[in-house]
């Protein structure tokens, strides 16, 4: 099994064209919304090209912003056959800001999760843990 993980202190979180791609491949229409620098609660539409404004991309799958239809790059499974394949296909391209994306390979038999410090992870086996 592959999963997808961050190298490096910062955290994980895929570039705008790296998500443009994903969603491409799952074929989910994805709005894109920017935060103007310097004015935090303006929203500028955004047509999706490939380069990025500056500022704060925030992506819904409706043309309004409605909490329902918020997509998050975090919430995608690490091991999502499509987020490998975006990694595997765009590399470095692919990292998002403070991000460095690597794909881990582990037995298709193991329980796993990914576990983080400051941004920095690392896949474990799950087992069991008190405190």
């Amino acid at each position: 099994m592959k999963i997808v993980i961050n190298g490096c202190y910062g955290g994980f979180g895929l570039s705008h064209i790296a998500i443009l791609r994903y969603a491409e491949l799952k074929e989910i229409t994805l709005y894109s919304f920017v935060n103007v620098p310097g004015s935090f609660s303006k929203i500028v539409s955004y047509d999706g090209g490939q380069e990025a404004p500056l500022g704060i991309i925030h992506y819904y799958t409706t043309p309004e912003e409605k909490d329902d239809s918020y997509f998050s790059d975090r919430n995608i499974p690490r091991n999502d056959p499509t987020l490998v394949q975006v990694v595997e296909e765009f590399k470095e391209v692919a990292n998002g800001n403070h991000a460095e994306l690597h794909i881990v390979e582990i037995p298709d038999d193991v329980k796993w999760q990914v576990e983080e410090y400051d941004g920095l992870e690392h896949v474990a086996e799950i087992h069991r843990t008190w405190y």
